[in-house]
């Protein structure tokens, strides 16, 4: 199915709106206008023909002079040169007596019924004639002037229907200026929208497209102090997340394949030597070693790479019970001591109680104090000392486990939290190590909803310090 860009979605709506209007104008609004400039014609004419009465209604029909009618005609064609306006005055009997537009017809006893017998049945006539008297079409009014409730006779104002016409087309040509000044306003309104909407949205598809591909390089470029420049942010800042897990995984896959070939192409090659005789039998005993010792660093590695997973998939299930951290600090520190005799590291254990109570699962902090303590052994120097500590602060007790060793770069220290990384510094002596144990350390740390930090200085040791909730015995 075709999609419709927003742009012609935004040009569709611009123009059904503006023939919409078109028509409403065309319609509605031009039989306003006539409407509006009919009432006010009617009311103009009738206020003139009301000004008349008022001012020459004695003289008109109480004097038969001929020549006052004619003095009358001649003064109110005065008035019809600037309103452009005829005037008639008649008697009840529709006998013309005075005509400002042609005083020569007076008192000929033109009579109006004689032309048009229903002349004096309506009182407003728009593109009205009456030949011979008015040939050309005007818009009339009818004032019948009457005393003591009866008929004395009628004041006729007319004027050119194109007067009238020309009023109602220059309502028209505003009406259409109007019109067209909505048009151009709502173009530069809708432009505007363009700009501030349709452009940057377009602009953030091509990001997404560029993401999508994998174009992580691509930077979304966005101005303005609105909610797009929230978006510009969020997006370059997904983009970077995007690219740095892109690195991770392809050495995420990299350190995963190398930590799994090199242990398998052992196991492998010693099997195979042994199958074909290569391996004499009395050499048996060594080379099955070698495989077990390989097989259990797979072990571990594919233990270690699920335990991490569960954790980042909030599967890891912990087991909250309260017991006494000095002790598992004591028991894990023994489990070195044939470590510590081969390196001469002496393990210095400083508690600021006797018992230290915590609500945690024992078992994975107990792993948390293994790898933390392997660890110190692993990058200690010989004939140095490691100090592990409890101390209890407020409602927390604080572990440390402190060494003086090798120490970790500074460049080094935000991602030692990493997966597979390996400083430096510890790849000479950490060659069958997998990377993982600090990954795995912070991750159970975290579950616990504690933290953990790492100071260190190279050439002088580092610091791995973490935080549990303190409790009493049998709390929970």
């Amino acid at each position: 199915m075709m999609k419709r860009p927003l742009t012609l979605k935004f040009l569709f709506g611009y123009l059904l709106f503006m023939i919409a209007l078109t028509l409403f104008c065309l319609t509605f609004g031009t039989n306003y206008i006539h409407k509006y400039v009919s009432n006010e014609k009617k009311a103009e004419l009738y206020t003139y023909a009301q000004f008349i009465e008022d001012k020459y209604f004695t003289n008109l029909y109480d004097s038969a002079s001929s020549y006052l009618n004619t003095a009358i005609a001649k003064e109110i064609q005065q008035y019809d040169s600037v309103l452009q306006t005829h005037v008639w005055v008649t008697n009840q009997t529709g006998t013309l007596l005075v005509d400002s537009e042609n005083i020569n017809l007076q008192g000929n006893n033109y009579i109006i019924n004689d032309y048009d017998k229903s002349f004096f049945s309506e009182y407003y006539y728009e593109n009205k004639t009456l030949s011979p008297l008015m040939q050309e079409p005007m818009l009339t009014v009818i004032l019948p002037v009457t005393v003591n409730y009866s008929i004395r006779g009628y004041i006729i104002v007319y004027q050119p229907m194109e007067i009238f016409l020309q009023s109602i087309s220059n309502f028209e040509n505003i009406l259409y200026l109007a019109l067209l000044s909505i048009g151009i306003i709502l173009a530069v309104f809708l432009i505007y929208c363009w700009f501030i909407t349709i452009r940057p949205s377009k602009k953030i598809v091509k990001a997404l497209y560029a993401y999508s591909s994998g174009d992580y390089d691509h930077t979304l470029s966005l101005h303005g102090k609105d909610e797009y420049e929230q978006m510009n942010t969020e997006l370059n800042f997904l983009a970077e997340q995007l690219q740095n897990l892109d690195d991770y995984q392809k050495n995420f896959i990299a350190n995963v394949s190398h930590d799994f070939r090199s242990p398998l192409t052992s196991i492998k090659g010693y099997a195979e030597a042994m199958q074909d005789g290569t391996i004499p039998p009395e050499m048996y005993n060594k080379y099955l070693d070698i495989i077990a010792f390989e097989t259990e660093r797979l072990t571990k590695l594919t233990n270690n790479l699920l335990s991490l997973n569960s954790f980042e998939r909030g599967m890891a299930n912990l087991d909250i019970t309260s017991f006494d951290i000095n002790h598992i600090i004591k028991r894990t520190a023994n489990s070195f001591e044939g470590t510590c005799v081969k390196k001469h590291v002496k393990l210095n254990l400083t508690f600021s109680e006797k018992e230290t109570f915590v609500n945690a699962d024992k078992s994975k902090i107990q792993q948390v104090l293994y790898n933390l303590i392997d660890n110190a052994i692993k990058f200690s120097h010989n004939n140095s000392q490691i100090r592990i500590t409890t101390i209890e602060k407020k409602e927390k007790v604080i572990v440390s486990i402190k060494d003086f060793g090798i120490g970790i770069p500074k460049n080094s220290l935000k991602k030692v939290w990493e997966r597979f990384y390996k400083t430096d510094l510890s790849r000479g002596k950490d060659r069958k190590g997998t990377g993982l144990g600090l990954s795995i350390t912070k991750e159970i740390i975290n579950a616990h909803n504690e933290n953990i930090n790492v100071t260190s200085t190279e050439g002088v040791g580092t610091e791995f310090t973490f935080t549990l909730p303190l409790t009493t015995p049998n709390e929970i």
